[in-house]
């Protein structure tokens, strides 16, 4: 247990650093936490959303997860929404659409996610083609995601783009994951990372969020089955160690952890089994 004394020393040594943990847990010791909140995006049940969305919501909340990703209040007004998720248990905090759709109608989805109370507005494919992308491709994207995270900031919104894993496919200048980052305002645009998609790219998760700590608020979780096809599989059932990728995203103070799984044969299954193994998930 750290004494009262012991942590002012350390508090005291993250002022000087430019860093002062916000709670006696931010300072506990490398292998014994765990995570504060679980979330999901709705995608995992979307037919089970489309069927019965707040019967859908409370068998997650039972599962153990606390937020979503949606874009859809399906079919309720955005205050009757939130509403029934802040009675089920569940908030929704970021929702996304396309980079076209945003392009075209952007006060219609910042109007939207400012009624929801959103923090995020995510851009699930960057791109204006289909990849593998080109220098030119990057500039072009770069150059839009700029523009529409300055639009998102005047509704007090952050821009988020995801990524898959054509972006670490070389181009003539290194790898467009790399330009999108260095090349985007960091105060206007952030990425919300799919670690699946990070390491089918050939790259290492944990060596990207250290490389762009500050820039990925978002974490999509999601694992990988074994073998050379590497398919999608529910956390907890592949092969990535979440443990030292959560650890340093806990230093850095990423809140958001996203459980995904892309065609999802059974989500409902899926959101229980990565509950349960979140929840026990020490790190």
């Amino acid at each position: 247990m750290i004494s009262r004394r012991n942590f002012l020393q350390l508090a005291s040594a993250g002022l000087a650093s430019g860093f002062l943990p916000g709670t006696l847990s931010a300072v506990t010791e490398p292998g014994k936490n765990k995570l504060k909140s679980i979330g999901f995006i709705a995608g995992i049940v979307g037919k089970e959303m489309q069927q019965d969305w707040t019967g859908t919501l409370q068998k997650a909340a039972e599962f153990g997860f606390s937020e979503i990703e949606t874009g859809s209040t399906y079919g309720e007004k955005p205050a009757g929404f939130l509403k029934i998720c802040r009675e089920i248990g569940i908030k929704p905090f970021a929702g996304g659409t396309s980079l076209q759709l945003l392009m075209k109608e952007p006060e219609k989805y910042f109007d939207l996610y400012n009624e929801l109370n959103y923090k995020y507005i995510v851009i699930y494919y960057p791109w204006l083609t289909g990849g593998p992308f080109l220098l030119e491709d990057c500039k072009k994207s770069a150059g839009l995601l700029n523009e529409l995270g300055k639009k998102a900031r005047e509704w007090k919104l952050t821009l988020c783009w995801h990524n898959h894993d054509k972006e670490f496919i070389d181009m003539e200048e290194g790898l467009p994951f790399d330009y999108l980052m260095n090349n985007t305002e960091k105060d206007l645009v952030k990425c919300e990372m799919d670690i699946y998609w990070v390491k089918k790219g050939g790259a290492n998760p944990l060596k990207t969020l250290e490389k762009y700590e500050g820039r990925i608020p978002i974490l999509h979780i999601k694992d990988m089955a074994p073998g050379v096809k590497q398919d999608f599989e529910c956390p907890g059932s592949g092969i990535i160690d979440f443990s030292s990728i959560f650890a340093e995203a806990r230093r850095q103070g990423i809140v958001h952890y996203i459980v995904e799984r892309d065609n999802c044969p059974d989500g409902l299954a899926c959101l229980q089994s990565s509950g349960e193994y979140l929840k026990k998930l020490k790190f």
